[in-house]
């Protein structure tokens, strides 16, 4: 009797366990009332729902064990509530996460890099150079979510409006080569009278090296052989930046 009952309490167990495996997923609208963020944006307005709320909507369903808010209030702890940190993310970092497949990631994805071409847009619009924080607004977007150095020149004509942005290399984690005539070849074939550099750290660390020093002083004086004003060069992080103008150091 002893060894029936044990037999029929594994066969039960083994049903169990076969049930919750095949148990789908909840979308949202299975979920709570309270807890269904599209009908919340309905009734309160979008800026009501939270960073969480917001991406639960675009993967519109978590796993077995837990909602898509859920999911992604978990996902946002992992990269410290920061959506900038979010959009660094790769497939394989989301896929750490229990419920997160390919087409939820790369959903999540082209969400955060729609939102960084919409600030691009926006920095178009002001073309006018008027200081430091204008070129930053311009390459802070496009640079601060890469994990290797990028080095560009904004070019301007005289009355300090762009005319173009040039990348002029590429490099690694710790740094990257430019190359002083490439510079000045861009400014002379679209005319510039004036230029701006820039380049990131992904060490977050916005202290230019004695590299970057040497280099902004290679690149002022060729500027002026050629009448061509190198009015800044900033060193570009995810939260701030150095502005070799606003220290004097032009």
């Amino acid at each position: 009797m002893k060894i029936a009952q044990l037999g029929c309490d594994n066969k039960d167990e083994t049903s169990y366990r076969t049930q919750e495996e095949t148990k789908p997923s909840l979308s949202i609208p299975h979920w709570a009332a309270e807890e269904r963020p599209r009908e919340k944006m309905m009734q309160k307005g979008i800026t009501a729902l939270t960073d969480a709320e917001l991406l639960a909507i675009l993967i519109g369903s978590g796993s077995r064990d837990e909602t898509a808010v859920e999911l992604m209030r978990r996902i946002l702890q992992a990269c410290d509530n920061n959506l900038n940190n979010l959009a660094k993310w790769r497939i394989e970092d989301y896929a750490r996460f229990k419920g997160m497949g390919p087409a939820k990631s790369i959903t999540v994805m082209a969400a955060l890099e729609l939102g960084k071409r919409r600030r691009l847009q926006e920095v178009a619009a002001r073309t006018t150079i008027g200081c430091s924080r204008d070129i930053y607004q311009i390459f802070q977007p496009m640079l601060c979510d890469l994990d290797n150095e990028e080095f560009w020149v904004l070019l301007l004509n005289q009355a300090s409006k762009v005319i173009d942005k040039v990348r002029i290399s590429t490099g690694g984690i710790d740094g990257t080569y430019a190359d002083v005539r490439l510079i000045l070849r861009e400014a002379l074939l679209q005319r510039a009278t004036q230029l701006a550099v820039a380049h990131n750290h992904p060490s977050g660390n916005n202290r230019p090296s004695q590299a970057d020093r040497a280099l902004t002083e290679h690149i002022r004086q060729a500027a002026d052989t050629m009448n061509i004003r190198l009015i800044d060069h900033l060193v570009i992080c995810e939260e701030g930046y150095y502005s070799f103008a606003d220290e004097g150091m032009l």
